[in-house]
């Protein structure tokens, strides 16, 4: 049998980690694309996968084993067509992984429309340290784990034993599998045993340009918690009301709600709450975490906020409830938890101006981000430069939430719109935007604007934080080497 594989747009981030793990378990992997550039270009190269700049039909060959097929890839696509005529077997990015990395495995599965990669990669992290070798497959890198994807132990050693099924945890998103399978990818990664786990962080209406409203955006909720299996187990923000009730009443499983302290649940009680403390002066996140009422003592991480607080107690739950870790020991774990590239990434200090990437774009997550570095960092101003560069970000669905969701920041800067295809009458109004803050919020004309205005008006001791989820036309780059080491 052919071990040879064929992967159509291997260059993003979800295909790129896949490409890898297949090499890692035998396969001989070839992938292309439009463009190999940094990092991913060169992490697929030293993994041994040859990468085709452009795409083809005549990378499409009928020796190939199977084909896998990004979910940025259109139906037009020439090697698109030439797979539908190849007769060789295609997958999506979220079947290939299901098959060849989640069966035999027992599959946590992180979802929600916020805090998915911070709270996976803490899973990841606590597993990892209570020794079950779990293999992971999440959307950014941890910073305390060499890459953001690994195979890890297919069963653990367990001496007079039958060895149970290692974990493998993953980032589940709601977004579409690809072209032929316009399904949430999260539905591929729940039923392939008896006992999955899965969480579901807050429910938010996101991806509009698939969900047109927020009863179709939520019921793909609804249909996650009926395709749990009776002996799994959902771990659930019970904040989220609606939402947190609608899967409830739609699940098998048993759900395990979690909170924060002061948090309006209704009817709703949950089982792990958290209060939230103010960050030390080490900068460290304490908060007290209770589990059927009992006390289980104070927490820290080094991951500021309310919103990381949720992501932590999520993580707690679904390892000790759902993996037997012992809380204390995952309290150990949770502290040298160093949190993940692009989010809240103190990427340096030059001329005492700190400056933070963070991939935060939707109004809530903008809010929590801004709000936890103010709470980190009182002294000098929190600059907030904003470019809404996706699908939901760049139309005018949050106008009046993005209103409010800027209001720990000092100034505010916006980069024009990251999308030309929006129709004119459904973009985000960056001018009106400002003017519904304030003085202290602008609309800038570009990029260089942004770096010109920064250059000049921060000063020692300001934060800086450049919230995208794109590459911000490189400013992170220029702004570090305009302020000097």
């Amino acid at each position: 049998m052919s071990r040879r594989v064929h992967m159509v747009g291997v260059s993003g981030t979800g295909m790129g980690a896949l490409a890898i793990l297949l090499r890692e378990i035998g396969y001989d992997v070839q992938g292309s694309d439009a463009s190999f550039d940094p990092p991913i270009g060169p992490a697929l190269e030293a993994a041994g996968v040859r990468c085709l700049r452009g795409f083809s039909a005549e990378h499409i060959t009928r020796d190939l084993d199977f084909i896998v097929v990004g979910n940025a890839i259109r139906r037009d696509n020439p090697e698109a067509l030439a797979v539908a005529e190849s007769g060789v077997r295609a997958l999506s990015m979220s079947g290939a992984l299901r098959e060849f990395f989640l069966a035999g495995r027992r599959p946590l599965v992180v979802t929600g429309t916020h805090g998915k990669t911070t709270t996976s990669a803490m899973c990841a992290w606590l597993l990892r340290s209570a020794e079950l070798e779990p293999g992971y497959f999440i959307g950014g890198l941890p910073k305390n784990l060499p890459s953001g994807a690994a195979v890890g132990s297919l069963r653990r050693k367990i001496v007079g034993a039958t060895a149970p099924p290692t974990p493998f945890v993953v980032e589940g998103d709601e977004y579409d599998a690809v072209y032929w399978h316009k399904q949430p990818k999260f539905f591929d990664y729940v039923g392939v045993g008896d006992d999955d786990v899965v969480i579901v962080t807050g429910v938010e209406h996101d991806h509009v340009d698939i969900y047109p409203d927020e009863k179709t955006y939520v019921a793909q909720f609804e249909a996650l918690a009926r395709k749990v299996p009776a002996s799994g187990l959902i771990v659930c923000d019970a904040s989220q009301r609606a939402a947190a009730r609608a899967i409830a009443e739609n699940a098998r499983a048993r759900v395990a709600f979690y909170a924060l302290e002061g948090d309006d649940t209704g009817d709703i009680t949950p089982t792990w709450l958290a209060a939230y403390a103010p960050i030390d002066l080490g900068g460290m996140q304490p908060f007290d975490l209770f589990v059927g009422g009992m006390s289980c003592g104070r927490f820290t991480m080094h991951t500021p906020g309310a919103h990381n607080v949720r992501n932590a107690v999520a993580a707690l739950c679904a390892c000790a409830d759902g993996f037997g870790v012992p809380v204390l020991r995952a309290r150990a774990a949770l502290a040298s938890f160093e949190g993940v590239r692009r989010r809240q990434d103190l990427l340096g200090t030059p001329g005492g101006v700190r400056v933070y990437d963070d991939f935060a774009h939707h109004p809530t997550a903008v809010h929590e981000t801004l709000a936890a570095l103010r709470a980190k960092h009182r002294e000098g101003r929190l600059w907030a430069v904003f470019e809404p560069r996706s699908a939901t970000a760049c139309r005018a669905l949050h106008q009046k939430a993005y209103a409010s969701a800027f209001g720990a920041a000092d100034r505010v800067l916006f980069a024009p719109l990251g999308r030309s295809n929006v129709p004119e009458g459904e973009r985000l109004d960056l001018e009106l935007l400002a003017r519904a803050i304030g003085e202290r919020a602008q609309a800038m004309p570009s990029i260089d604007s942004i770096l010109e205005q920064l250059a000049s008006e921060a000063r020692p001791g300001d934060t800086i934080v450049l919230l995208s989820n794109g590459a911000f036309g490189g400013l992170h780059r220029r702004l570090l080497g305009r302020f000097g080491p």
